[in-house]
């Protein structure tokens, strides 16, 4: 695999993290510490659901975590102003896990909303690379109806669609292959890997035990997050 010269830059960095691993902050974590290069696919388990979201908002800046730092791109989040922290998003992907549509807006539109928000490219430009990601993800092109006319899988194609379009630094995955796994791993692995070879990192993040042990997936890293500690699991 040709990875990009930028893997050596550090893309994402927890030094001393404490966050909260329920909504109500009646547990914290011990101490996260974390580096992930441009180029690295990191494997996560969760021991529960709602770490799931907790995990990804923490790298994405969204929640502060109670002591230590988060960095994105040599950048704490803590300490960036909200345009500034709002602006540096734009250079992640993500799928969510669950529904996370404006549904009075096309698929389309959902797809494309992040692109207009954070970039001056054009709408036709965004749009092509997105017809191109839904072809690869199996989708009959670009989607055009709202969220409520697509099946459950497609609609786990387009968060795939949206999560890579623009080419982001940070790629996070809650996930993504839930419910079509069979279908969508192939073509997912190697939008991940085209990802990583241009220094984009990844974090996938799972409870399932087929795809934590699913050797198809080329991780560089392994790690499970289970009572309150984040282990590195050898390879």
């Amino acid at each position: 695999m040709v990875i990009s010269l930028q893997k050596q830059r550090i893309v994402l960095r927890f030094e001393n993290t404490v966050l909260k691993t329920d909504p109500f902050g009646r547990s914290v974590s011990d101490e996260l510490n974390l580096e992930v290069l441009g180029g690295d696919l990191f494997l996560i388990r969760l021991a529960r659901s709602e770490l799931t979201s907790t995990f990804a908002d923490a790298c994405a800046g969204i929640i502060q975590p109670l002591r230590g730092a988060v960095y994105f791109l040599g950048r704490n989040w803590q300490k960036l102003r909200p345009d500034l922290a709002n602006a540096l998003r734009g250079r992640i992907g993500r799928v969510f896990t669950g529904a996370n549509w404006i549904h009075h807006l096309s698929l389309l539109e959902n797809i494309l909303l992040p692109q207009l928000y954070h970039t001056h490219r054009s709408v036709g430009r965004i749009r092509d690379e997105a017809g191109e990601l839904a072809e690869r993800f199996g989708l009959p092109g670009v989607p055009l109806g709202l969220p409520g006319d697509f099946t459950p899988a497609d609609l786990q194609r387009a968060a795939c669609v949206r999560a890579f379009l623009g080419r982001p630094s940070l790629i996070l995955l809650q996930e993504p292959s839930i419910g079509v796994a069979s279908e969508i791993l192939p073509p997912l692995i190697q939008v991940i890997q085209d990802a990583r070879n241009r220094g984009a990192a990844v974090i996938w993040l799972t409870r399932e035990s087929a795809i934590w042990n699913d050797t198809s997936i080329p991780t560089t890293h392994r790690y499970r997050l289970v009572a309150r500690k984040l282990m590195e699991v050898p390879m």
